[in-house]
């Protein structure tokens, strides 16, 4: 009886086995290997059947011995040949994962570039458009500043020549954001460098930056890519941290630039900003996404009050 209840159990495992690779079939483009290796699992179905039948009607084995033999024979045929040929299956996965990459990689960097060439636009619009106009202002400002006026007057002169001068100032630093000009002309350590400056300057938090790169130059997607990506990291420990010291590492290993950044800020839970990108205002998903598009690898530590530990591999130049 337990026999039977074996037997049972075994011929409908054996059919399931044959509903997935029937299923599988269509996944697979019916490739001819796999279609053998599901033929194999019919005739192996049909064989534990007919050993069934036995146990439920007057057939004996020795009637369908030679039907039998035969069966394995051809069973085995297509399971040796289909495993032989599941090769193919492999190399059109494999195709088929590189050829996502790929496009993945492509969609990132035209977002990228893209966004870039709107950020240059952007820049140059204002440099172009606006930076003369305030600059005709300024000079006529400055010329009625010379006139003779009354201390009223005076005082109003010199506040709208003071104030014209911020805008100037913040134009500039505001172009500088969008696409600086450091970075094109000298590159991403200089840029970086610049960057940390300003922040330093206010003395709302020290930046100390070290790196063994010196003047060299790479990829022109690579820098811009690792320059936002520093860029955000830097505004994220501002905004969230509440950190007094960030310490930055750039240096090359091989054909790898890696990038060693720490904060001593009050840290925070990595699963959860990962799983919920959206709600964090972090940007953690524009960071990761900017690596990947690099196909570089990035890892993020953080505990509470621990502050985080970020470091980054990329080539040296975009593949």
């Amino acid at each position: 009886m337990i026999l039977k209840i074996l037997f049972v159990i075994a011929i409908i495992l054996q059919f399931f086995a044959v509903a997935v690779a029937l299923k599988l079939t269509r996944v697979t483009k019916y490739n001819f290997s796999w279609m053998l290796l599901t033929l194999g699992f019919i005739l192996m179905a049909v064989m534990r059947l007919v050993e069934f039948l036995p146990y439920v009607s007057n057939i004996k084995p020795q009637d369908y011995r030679e039907i039998f033999v035969w069966g394995g024979v051809i069973t085995s045929l297509a399971f040796a040949i289909g495993v032989f040929m599941i090769q193919k299956i492999f190399k059109y996965m494999k195709r088929v994962e590189d050829s996502r990459r790929l496009t993945e990689k492509m969609f990132l960097n035209t977002i990228i570039q893209t966004e870039e060439k709107e950020r240059k636009r952007f820049a140059k619009d204002l440099h172009d458009g606006l930076g003369p106009l305030l600059s005709t202002v300024k000079m006529s400002v400055s010329s009625l500043a010379q006139m003779k006026h009354d201390d009223a007057s005076r005082e109003i002169v010199e506040n709208t020549e003071l104030v014209i001068n911020e805008a100037i100032k913040s134009l500039k630093e505001i172009s500088d954001n969008l696409s600086p000009h450091v970075l094109n002309n000298f590159g991403l350590v200089r840029a970086v460098n610049n960057f940390t400056n300003k922040i330093n300057i206010t003395k709302t938090i020290r930046i100390n930056l070290v790196s063994d790169l010196k003047e060299e130059r790479f990829d022109s997607n690579v820098e811009v890519v690792l320059y936002r990506v520093i860029c955000e990291l830097i505004n994220n420990t501002i905004k969230h941290a509440q950190a007094k010291k960030i310490d930055i590492s750039l240096t090359k290993a091989g054909e790898y630039l890696n990038i060693i950044y720490k904060d001593d800020g009050k840290g925070f839970n990595v699963d959860k900003v990962i799983e919920q990108p959206g709600t964090s205002g972090m940007g953690f998903s524009n960071i990761y996404s900017r690596i990947n598009s690099l196909k570089g690898e990035i890892n993020i530590e953080s505990e509470q009050r621990k502050g985080t530990l970020v470091t980054i591999k990329v080539l040296m130049h975009d593949e």
